[in-house]
């Protein structure tokens, strides 16, 4: 496997994007495979053996572009699916719940911190048994909220607008004044970090994907797999459904500097 073959990430939707922009600010020169299944978009809401047959079948596409690592961009598939892929391959494989769990114990100064995620990856107890693993005195609040994966892709997520702010109070209210930090676990979920901050201020949140890209970029360091090149790599997207909404929202996740022409391409061919 060359060092110049590009990292794969792949997530149920929109929201991986977040961690190819973490990827970037920390791997430039790298380049990028990126696969959002927007057909069969959201996960969080599907059974667990529908999760883990969409994942293999992501993965199966990554790999198919001999891609040399793999982040699962999704809270859901990494709270529900991880070995599904790395039965399949002996590339490093990532998800988005190891680090960020251990990012937000390492925060915490109370050793109460609270979990949002899609109602798959709250029902998993993923992130709750991490943190417990390392404390089993640390306090865990968990709560999905739903509507933020919408709010997310349809575009509120202007700063101020009043329909995301209510749904923030509404769901984040259980949190106010029993946790010191706040696991935000779905990709989607950064985007709407300041509506967040709003609703719990003086609490600090933790960015899974970010968590991630560091993990990853460390790891490729390690094992000698990062790219020699000099100029930055490229990104490549794929979808699952016609490409022209992921291209018209991509710019909320990665921001206005990035160009984003995605392919689509049959999933159920993996």
């Amino acid at each position: 496997m060359s060092n110049e073959s590009a990292i794969g990430v792949f997530d149920s939707g929109l929201g991986g994007l977040s961690a190819v922009r973490e990827l970037k600010k920390l791997l430039p020169n790298e380049n990028i495979i990126y696969f959002g299944d927007t057909g069969r978009v959201p996960y969080g809401s599907k059974s667990r053996e529908i999760i883990r047959k969409y994942t293999a079948q992501d993965a199966k596409f990554l790999l198919s572009h001999g891609v040399k690592a793999i982040l699962a961009a999704c809270g859901t598939v990494s709270s529900n699916a991880m070995e599904c892929i790395e039965a399949i391959t002996d590339i490093p494989v990532f998800g988005v719940v190891e680090d960020a769990a251990r990012e937000a114990y390492e925060a915490s100064r109370t050793k109460r911190v609270g979990v949002i995620g899609t109602q798959a990856t709250v029902n998993s107890g993923i992130f709750k048994r991490k943190i417990e693993e390392r404390d089993a005195h640390a306090e865990v609040l968990q709560s999905a909220c739903p509507l933020f994966v919408p709010l997310v892709e349809y575009g509120f997520t202007a700063e101020g607008d009043e329909i995301t702010r209510l749904a923030c109070e509404r769901y984040l209210a259980p949190f106010r004044g029993e946790v010191d930090t706040l696991i935000l676990g779905c990709t989607h979920f950064p985007i709407l970090e300041k509506a967040i901050s709003a609703a719990l201020p003086g609490v600090t949140l933790i960015n899974p994907a970010s968590a991630a890209a560091k993990a990853m970029a460390k790891t490729l360091k390690e094992q000698d797999l990062l790219s020699a090149r000099e100029k930055n790599g490229e990104i490549r997207y794929f979808v699952s459904d016609e490409p022209a909404h992921f291209a018209a929202e991509g710019k909320i996740f990665l921001g206005k500097d990035f160009e984003i022409s995605a392919k689509k391409i049959e999933i159920d061919k993996f």
